[in-house]
């Protein structure tokens, strides 16, 4: 039961336990941003499901373009440059991708990055740790470019963008990175971009440097276990590791710097009006399928956008429905698609920077079901 007071306090009530939030700023209704589901984790029982990110519930590309817009409208002038945007993989890969491409004109030398979870060719800036998470490694790359390789290494000031920052810990984790194992000594100035921040100025506390922390909202939360709750079992898919199947040598998007986006993902692709179309990213894969979607919303079409994810969550509550599969990546770990196959589309358009061959047929079998066409986007 999810119960509201003023729009100021959350509540729900999942099998495991309660988790309260409460507001203390920000303007934007709570219910608008996100509902709770519960994790199949046994480290951190519940999750926060945004309804503006194309994640875990499919979107349109308006309501997400309108997010990046509401975060960048806070960004502080006059900040030092070069300016190292951090995106999260894999869940804000996306939202980090688009609180760049609303900023990248307005701040000086700007690039962006993505951590990572598929290893791909070139030189590690550093790792670091995401301890609740279900997948904890993560991976930075140096980019290949020697213009955003620069930008890198003499970054003075750091963005750090995440879906939601409920301890602050990752945060704390990969500063320190930054900072220790990747060498980059010019940082001066750190700012956090999340669409809910509910960790209590815990990076400001812990950093020798001057800390901004941007969010749609921001508060505090409470746990309240049921003490003989049962413990989920998670699916194997703590890896970080490079599968049997080649990834896409455009890797133009942020896994080894991006400065502009390229946009050239599907270009012969078009829509009809009213045509009521599903864009799926999938993995960390996920910037140029939601400029893909974006053009085809201009075109007049029903678009929504979401994405699969390696992210194991329980039905009910936040999630409708779910499909489960094998990633494209050769991993063999389970991947699934939330809140879709209880829907109806048009088209779906599966975007994949690996061969069409490598996606499970189980996948497509799901989404044929609710979908009268089914089409593989990729480079090739």
């Amino acid at each position: 039961m999810t119960t509201i007071h003023d729009d100021n306090v959350y509540r729900r009530t999942l099998t495991s336990g309660t988790i309260s939030v409460t507001r203390h700023k920000g303007e934007v209704s709570l219910e608008s941003l996100f509902d709770i589901a519960e994790r199949r984790n046994p480290k951190r029982a519940f999750l926060f499901v945004s309804k503006v990110l194309g994640r875990h519930i499919p979107v349109s590309p308006a309501v997400m373009r309108s997010v990046f817009r509401q975060l960048s409208e806070q960004f502080p002038t006059g900040i030092p440059g070069p300016v190292l945007f951090i995106g999260m993989a894999e869940t804000a890969v996306g939202l980090g991708a688009g609180v760049f491409d609303e900023l990248r004109t307005r701040c000086p030398d700007p690039v962006f990055l993505t951590s990572t979870r598929h290893p791909v060719e070139g030189e590690l800036l550093c790792e670091f740790k995401e301890a609740h998470s279900h997948a904890t490694d993560h991976l930075l790359y140096l980019p290949h470019d020697p213009e955003m390789r620069r930008r890198v290494r003499e970054a003075r000031t750091v963005v750090l963008i995440d879906d939601e920052a409920t301890t602050g810990n990752t945060f704390i984790n990969l500063l320190a990175a930054l900072r220790h194992d990747g060498g980059l000594t010019a940082l001066e100035r750190v700012i956090t971009v999340t669409l809910t921040d509910w960790s209590r100025d815990a990076l400001a506390e812990g950093c020798p440097l001057p800390v901004h922390n941007l969010s749609l909202v921001s508060g505090d939360w409470c746990w309240e276990p049921f003490p003989d709750a049962p413990v989920p079992v998670m699916p194997q898919v703590n890896v970080t590791a490079s599968g049997s199947v080649n990834i896409s040598g455009k890797q133009t998007w942020g896994r080894l710097g991006m400065v502009a986006a390229a946009a050239d993902l599907g270009l012969n692709v078009t829509a009809c009006a009213g045509e009521k179309i599903l864009v799926l990213g999938t993995s960390e894969f996920v910037w140029e399928p939601f400029l893909l979607a974006e053009r085809l919303e201009a075109l007049g079409a029903d678009v929504k956008y979401s994405s699969t994810t390696r992210s194991p969550i329980a039905t009910g509550f936040a999630i409708q429905s779910a499909l489960a599969f094998t990633d494209n990546y050769g991993l063999g770990i389970p991947n699934f698609v939330y809140n879709v196959v209880h829907q109806a589309f048009d088209r779906i358009l599966l975007c994949t920077e690996t061969p069409a061959e490598s996606v499970d047929p189980s996948l497509l079998a799901g989404l044929n079901n609710v979908a009268g066409t089914v089409e593989i986007i990729t480079y090739e």
